[in-house]
């Protein structure tokens, strides 16, 4: 038997939603659970931050190692600060974003209304 802590959320038809990744123990499928529900649980759930499987960290870990052992993306990514501007160009980078006006010292021109 695994145990999965995690919170749910119910739906008004009375289906659950978990709100974590599944674990890579846990299949599709149909099957039966034991759901406790803790005393004085709110409505609103606190935020979980997911953690990865020691398999997964494992993977992550040995294609690191095989990117290093080919010597990096440097032929890949020469310049990683221009290929960051370049993949996010629809973004409004902070950096772009010019200071805001001054108004009370800048010189507004006269307007005359008359003809």
């Amino acid at each position: 038997m695994n145990t999965l802590e995690t919170d749910v959320e119910v739906s008004a038809d009375g289906s659950l939603k978990l709100l974590s990744p599944l674990p890579e123990w846990l299949k599709s499928g149909r099957m039966h659970v034991l759901l406790s529900v803790t005393e004085g649980a709110s409505t609103k759930p606190k935020r979980v931050i997911p953690t990865a499987a020691p398999e997964i960290l494992a993977k992550r870990s040995a294609a690191f190692e095989a990117i290093r052992a080919m010597g990096g993306l440097k032929d890949v990514i020469p310049n990683p600060v221009a290929w960051q501007r370049e993949i996010r160009e629809d973004l409004v980078l902070l950096l772009a974003v010019p200071p805001p006006l001054n108004f009370s010292s800048a010189k507004r021109p006269a307007v005359s209304l008359s003809k």
